[in-house]
């Protein structure tokens, strides 16, 4: 019909089509790529019941059965996570649950009051819990740490003793010079000292074991004629020590307090019979 137009439908530019469509294939091509790194969920937690078991969902406030179940499961690996504790697969094994313990003896360590309570710094052993920390009076001035006491025959012997002896780069004078960094000696030989070594099994040759770091912060917390209390026992080694009567605590400044052994001899200042490599 003369005069009328003819409506065609509209199109979009064609530069701005292509660039949709190529931006889409992009987008598709980076996602089905095997290179590109996508958040993967997480994979299912499937440990089974540990022997720690009741102990970590008595922690956790979990059902206490004693029986694993995924929660549980959940639960504890969080609790590993949460506390550096490696592999964290929510089994409640040995170093999950002593890790626990130090957790726990963070807000009081001296809760049951086991340690003495002075006005000068002390390095408080427990064997049974297997750790310390260092209190002036009340106050915790080097917070729970794990440690690695002496195993059976060569128990960390208990009672009020002082810091003798110090050597920042010591080595074993008794077992191939093992190394024996930031050692502080307080018992005959018996010494704070780090190992680059596992805490969590075995004994030392009644060394107190600290990990690397805990033994260098320690080393920069005492001072030679700093006090030091042991108490309790090491878990595995109840059935062989001999039974000793029990031993009170001697302020260090009274003349009845615990001497350190004879000197040997040919030794610096002769007071160095450290009877316990870290690793040992």
């Amino acid at each position: 019909m003369a005069g009328s137009r003819v409506r065609t439908p509209r199109t979009r530019p064609r530069s701005r089509t292509r660039g949709a469509v190529a931006l889409a294939l992009l987008l598709l091509g980076a996602l089905a790529s095997p290179g590109v790194a996508t958040a993967a969920a997480p994979s299912p937690c499937e440990a089974g019941t540990g022997p720690y078991q009741r102990e970590l969902e008595r922690h956790l406030k979990l059902t206490v059965d004693g029986r694993q179940t995924p929660a549980d499961c959940e639960a504890v690996r969080t609790f590993q996570s949460r506390n550096g504790v490696q592999p964290a697969d929510g089994y409640a094994g040995l170093t999950t649950y002593r890790t626990m313990l130090v957790v726990e003896a963070r807000a009081n360590p001296n809760a049951a009051k086991n340690c003495p309570v002075r006005t000068y710094r002390i390095a408080c052993v427990d064997l049974t819990r297997q750790l310390m920390w260092v209190q002036t009076g009340s106050r915790v001035v080097y917070a729970p740490v794990p440690i690695r006491s002496g195993r059976d025959g060569y128990e960390t012997r208990t009672g009020s003793y002082t810091v003798y002896w110090r050597n920042l780069d010591h080595y074993s004078d008794l077992y191939d010079n093992a190394p024996m960094p930031y050692s502080q000696f307080f018992s005959d030989g018996q010494a704070f000292h780090g190992t680059p070594g596992d805490l969590f099994t075995g004994g030392s040759h009644g060394c107190v074991n600290l990990r690397l770091d805990d033994a260098k912060r320690l080393w920069n917390t005492l001072a030679q004629d700093d006090s030091v209390y042991v108490w309790g026992v090491k878990p595995g080694t109840e059935r062989k020590l001999v039974p000793q009567p029990e031993r009170e605590y001697v302020d260090p400044a009274s003349p009845a307090d615990v001497r350190p052994g004879p000197r040997p001899e040919g030794h610096p200042e002769g007071r160095t019979p450290p009877p316990n490599p870290g690793a040992r």
